[in-house]
């Protein structure tokens, strides 16, 4: 079923992606300021705070962070404070796969729904679909009768075709809008685990307390309200002292289609333009849009050192060569790429000159660029962008760097299909 729906899928987008993909981004409703063009020097991070206010995205500063950097840490973080809500809790994920971890979570939920805490859980009907557990209509049944409130963002009903674009690809967290959570994990037990056919599964997720809860609020209410018609409002609280001791700059950019399409891809260029030193990027399905090439190019040739993580292996198929075979293109152009072989690394991270780093849902891809709902926190904080920086060097060391000559030891077949796949990028 998983496969039929897949091939379906894909000859869908083909069929009716490639029209949209080359369509001209609707503008943001959001009016862009004049740029100050005064020739004061300024660093990286602070270039790209003017881009974020140049696009009325607001930088929130006193929050304090946590990098979850495993599904075991997200889940142990996540699960506590579950058992702290006293009012409410709000969960988006593309799926929430039917397992271990699903079943303890969803049984801490129906806890707290007992003690009178309102839990409201938004999941996207294809990424539940496409997963190998996903929840059928008994357990959302049983789910409801236990004061679980499930919605399901989209659900695929006839024709089908209506559904292949703006999937909601969002992951966020919100408890009593004091504590909030976003990254690139789902809920699924092998972000602990790992899978038998690719080994462990890495990932990244943040823990956010502060002002900038009430932006992951807000978007995820702009998604339940758009779906259940409910016009629930945001009620973050932050309290007043929670400045004493801590002042890290957040700013959390949405990606909406139909409203701001093309301000994901605007910030990842934004951020590779301000680099003056290095770039780190790790991203799983990695087939970037010509606009976002372009732009690691160019930091390439002005002497930024850019060094970008793929993962050897892939829960997906097909999109992995076509990965290789750009990151090949890019390590022609000056870029440093490494392979990971410590099983699959899904995080979508990003470090720029040591300064300022992004954590969130977004792939390097059209899926994530052109199509989907995706949220990412731009954290303007050297500490946590010094530690994202440690991952991946610790991960440089358990990969293989790519040169001319390690990419010409994979097979004839294998580039080929590399060369075929990238034609596709439009719509993968």
């Amino acid at each position: 079923m998983k496969v039929r729906f897949y091939i379906l899928f894909v000859w869908m987008l083909a069929v009716c992606g490639l029209s949209s993909a080359q369509g001209k981004d609707a503008e943001c409703v959001v009016p862009q300021e004049e740029t100050d063009t005064a020739e004061v020097y300024l660093p990286s991070d602070s270039l790209f705070a003017r881009f974020l206010e140049s696009k009325h995205i607001p930088i929130t500063s006193c929050n304090r962070m946590t990098l979850l950097k495993s599904g075991h840490s997200k889940f142990e973080h996540l699960f506590e404070d579950i058992k702290k809500a006293e009012k409410y809790i709000h969960l988006e994920y593309f799926n929430f796969r039917s397992d271990s971890i699903a079943k303890e979570l969803f049984t801490l939920l129906a806890e707290k729904a007992k003690e009178g805490v309102v839990i409201k859980a938004l999941f996207d009907d294809f990424g539940n679909l496409s997963n190998s557990r996903p929840l059928r209509k008994e357990h959302l049944k049983m789910l409801a009768d236990r004061g679980i409130e499930m919605a399901r963002f989209s659900p695929i009903r006839f024709p089908y075709v209506n559904h292949v674009l703006c999937r909601d690809h969002q992951k966020i967290v919100v408890i009593d809008g004091k504590v909030g959570y976003t990254g690139g994990m789902n809920i699924a037990d092998y972000y602990i685990n790992g899978l038998p056919e690719i080994g462990a599964w890495r990932d990244m997720h943040i823990r956010i307390e502060g002002p900038a809860v009430k932006y992951l609020e807000e978007a995820f209410l702009g998604v339940w309200n758009k779906e259940t018609h409910e016009g629930l409002e945001e009620s973050a609280v932050v309290p007043d002292s929670f400045c004493v001791g801590s002042g890290r700059r957040v700013a959390i950019v949405q990606r909406i289609p139909k409203v701001c399409p093309a301000i994901m891809r605007e910030a990842y260029i934004a951020a590779l333009d301000a680099a003056e030193h290095k770039v780190q990027i790790i991203n799983p399905y990695f087939t970037p849009t010509r606009k976002v090439r372009n732009a690691i190019k160019r930091a390439a040739q002005r002497g930024v050192r850019v060094e970008i993580m793929i993962p050897g292996k892939s829960d997906i198929s097909f999109t992995p060569d076509a990965g290789f075979y750009i990151a090949n293109k890019l390590r022609k152009a000056g870029a440093h790429i490494y392979v990971f072989n410590g099983g699959f690394h899904h995080s979508k991270i990003m470090m720029v000159d040591e300064r300022f780093c992004t954590v969130g849902s977004t792939n390097l891809n059209s899926r994530s660029l052109r199509y989907d709902y995706e949220i990412n926190a731009f954290v303007l904080d050297l500490p946590t962008t010094a530690e994202l920086g440690e991952v991946f060097r610790q991960d440089k060391l358990n990969s293989t760097i790519m040169t001319h000559d390690e990419y010409k030891k994979r097979s004839v077949w294998r580039r080929f299909v590399g060369w075929f796949a990238h034609l596709f990028t439009p719509v993968i």
